[in-house]
């Protein structure tokens, strides 16, 4: 198979698409022109890695990866390395649920993304689509249609083809998002569970709280199970960052009180504090004024520093207590696990830093070399 024949684009016939496109394939941009054939390798397990742009990704431990979703801009060396090592590259696939009745808008969305995964040699689209949907609306029928839809259209282009869905931490119309669950997950090849920002309503006291703890992120994970969708469609996403807040006050407990900014129906939210990727968080720690504090009940880490106007509580991930959730995502026999996102940690040449680096891509689960052609 040859990079000349893999990707020409044709549409199966959807309810609202019934054409055909054709796309002649694009020049490859690899030394090696096989880079440009579609992954076909299917690991036992996944492990799946959001990129964010930059050349951090040279510096990733490749042995880890099976897929990897090109967050922003599209980097062709970035696609031939990957193939290289046998991971599959995603496209990211967003859609605004207030075009979803706009037959047209879809159609035309739905063609581009395929003709880019053809004209950029890779292997499917990670869907992110976010926005509130009430419950039981013809929205939310018609994301699901949607998925459906483009998940066919994509193994139809590429049989060997990747498309997955992100979804919230928890099933239950977590921020708005209200949507088919089940349908998503049958449709798509797995979903993506985004075990963090779980604060983004805070219904209870306004205080800061650990971003992925992990009694609701379990809880969570139980629900989707529940469901009836498959352990082996469920990839646990974890945080490689974590949010600083503002103190109000501090109590001798170490209970921060954070300021009350609203979102969705909340009073409260972890938008009163800002996200930290685990990188800044190393720099911060060093000001701290208790060091790494642990929270059993969260099974998380935290620490408190302050400056000339105020104290402030960091909650955040690090190998501990990554570990005990990616051990749990195994207990439960999910297919994988992946993380937001993987340039998240310092890839300098400080030693503290390359070691603290290390140490989060150690604390991931290997490879299952258990592999089948799909």
């Amino acid at each position: 198979m040859t990079c000349s024949t893999v990707f020409v684009a044709v549409i199966v016939s959807l309810p609202f698409l019934s054409i055909m496109a054709t796309n002649p394939p694009s020049t490859c941009p690899c030394s090696d022109q096989s880079l440009c054939d579609p992954v076909t390798r299917k690991p036992a397990k996944e492990v799946f890695v959001f990129s964010v742009g930059g050349k951090n990704w040279k510096k990733y431990d490749w042995s880890k990866v099976t897929s990897i979703v090109m967050f922003n801009d599209y980097d062709a060396e970035l696609m031939c390395y990957a193939h290289s090592k046998q991971v599959k590259v995603l496209l990211k696939g967003d859609f605004p649920v207030a075009n979803l009745t706009d037959i047209k808008a879809r159609e035309n969305w739905l063609l581009d993304k395929l003709r880019k995964a053809a004209d950029w040699h890779m292997d499917g689209i990670n869907l992110d689509i976010e926005q509130p949907i009430n419950d039981s609306s013809i929205q939310q029928k018609l994301l699901t249609d949607l998925v459906e839809q483009t998940t066919k259209a994509f193994h139809v282009q590429n049989p060997h083809s990747q498309v997955t869905y992100d979804v919230a931490w928890s099933p239950d119309c977590i921020d708005g998002r209200c949507y088919n669950y089940k349908a998503i997950a049958d449709a798509v090849d797995f979903v993506f569970v985004m075990s963090y920002d779980e604060q983004s309503q805070i219904f209870g006291p306004c205080i800061g709280m650990a971003n992925s703890p992990y009694n609701k992120t379990v809880k969570g994970v139980e629900k989707y199970l529940e469901m009836g969708i498959p352990a082996n469609k469920l990839v646990l996403g974890v945080p490689w960052y974590g949010y600083n807040y503002p103190c109000l006050n501090v109590t001798e407990h170490d209970v921060c009180y954070i300021p009350k900014v609203p979102f969705r129906g909340a009073n409260c939210s972890d938008a009163a504090g800002k996200q930290k990727d685990y990188s800044e968080i190393n720099r911060l720690i060093q000001n701290s004024t208790t060091g790494r504090k642990w929270n059993d009940e969260y099974k998380a880490p935290y620490f408190n520093y302050k400056d000339s106007k105020q104290v402030y509580q960091v909650w955040y991930d690090d190998p501990q207590s990554l570990k005990l959730r990616y051990d749990y995502a195994e207990s439960k026999k999910l297919l994988g696990v992946g993380m937001w996102h993987a340039d998240a940690l310092d890839y300098s040449d400080d030693k503290m830093a390359q070691k603290q680096t290390k140490e989060m891509w150690d604390a991931l689960p290997h490879q299952s070399h258990g592999v089948t052609l799909e």
